[in-house]
């Protein structure tokens, strides 16, 4: 099995589609703000140093706080709900990563295949591979005088399906075989100062291995939009058609929860389903409306809430 078959296409960023979603990402921005001082400091532990030097006239050597911070796997969880952002982030923040500190992100993406079909030593070889790929790519992100030359991000999309957890008792020897491989890859990376970030996603936390989340720097977690967020996303989006402030605030309290048995619209049930059947109900003989828009809204079923406690 070759690269291709263990990666997506691999992507330089930044680069116009994912910067453009990246900007879409509109009530994330506590996310973005955090993440980028989280990918940052994991990726060149040099800005640490920097902000110690400047702040407290500290040097690296022999602080204990600061081998603490550098001494964590570059692993990034992001959990949460269908449709709330995850992959679309995980894809995209290496372009203000890139911009922000002034070098390109190689953007790998891993397949499912890569777990492999059942053979003994299948999955734990493929996952081998697949950690020497992005490795051989980060040390290329470092001159030999220490300077960052480009960052390295892994995007595991679906993580529970290939880090589940051991203690499943219906788990198959080769897929706890490759959870080991997988957590052995991540601890060679930790405090090594490659420039290498590896970001897991999932809509099942708990049913990541406990060992997963406890070598994560950082989890991050994504919900469904509330009030402010759905009508920054609908003012962003409907910008230009005419919608009112008033039509505005009722098309958020249309697509919010409506009782317990219906939640509220995902990010992604705004972005990709409302508002592009929206347009198409009025093209190509009427303009678009608020009446218009409403109707759609009232019969769309929101994506139903995972539940996560009930997967694992």
């Amino acid at each position: 099995m070759g690269t291709s078959d263990l990666f997506h296409e691999v992507i330089t960023l930044p680069e116009p589609v994912r910067s453009a979603r990246y900007k879409r990402l509109v009530g994330l921005d506590d996310h973005k703000s955090r993440l980028r001082k989280e990918a940052a400091v994991l990726a060149d532990p040099s800005k640490i140093d920097a902000w110690a030097q400047q702040h407290h006239n500290l040097n690296f050597s022999g602080n204990v706080a600061l081998t603490l911070l550098k001494d964590r796997a570059p692993l990034l969880l992001f959990a949460g709900d269908v449709g709330s952002g995850k992959s679309a982030l995980a894809e995209s923040f290496g372009c203000d990563l890139a911009e922000q500190l002034g070098v390109d992100v190689t953007l790998y993406r891993l397949k499912l295949t890569t777990r492999g079909e059942g053979h003994v030593g299948e999955m734990t070889n493929l996952i081998g591979k697949a950690f020497n790929e992005v490795t051989s790519e980060a040390k290329m992100g470092r001159s030999a005088d220490g300077r960052l030359l480009g960052i390295t991000v892994l995007v595991v999309d679906e993580a529970d399906a290939l880090v589940q957890s051991r203690e499943a008792t219906q788990m198959h020897h080769e897929d706890r075989a490759g959870v080991d491989a997988f957590l052995q890859g991540i601890d060679d990376f930790a405090g090594t100062g490659l420039p290498l970030l590896v970001v897991m996603c999932t809509n099942r936390l708990a049913a990541l291995d406990p060992a997963v989340r406890r070598r994560a720097a950082a989890v991050f977690s994504f919900r469904r939009p509330n009030d402010a967020q759905r009508k920054q996303v609908l003012s962003d989006a409907l910008e230009g058609y005419g919608i009112s402030p008033e039509s505005l605030d009722k098309l958020v309290l249309a697509t919010g929860p409506q009782g317990a048995k219906r939640p509220g619209f995902t990010f992604s049930d705004l972005t990709q389903r409302l508002v592009p059947t929206a347009i198409l109900a009025a093209y190509p003989d009427q303009a678009l409306s608020a009446d218009l828009i409403l109707n759609v809204a009232s019969d769309m079923d929101p994506t139903p809430e995972f539940n996560d406690a009930a997967a694992s």
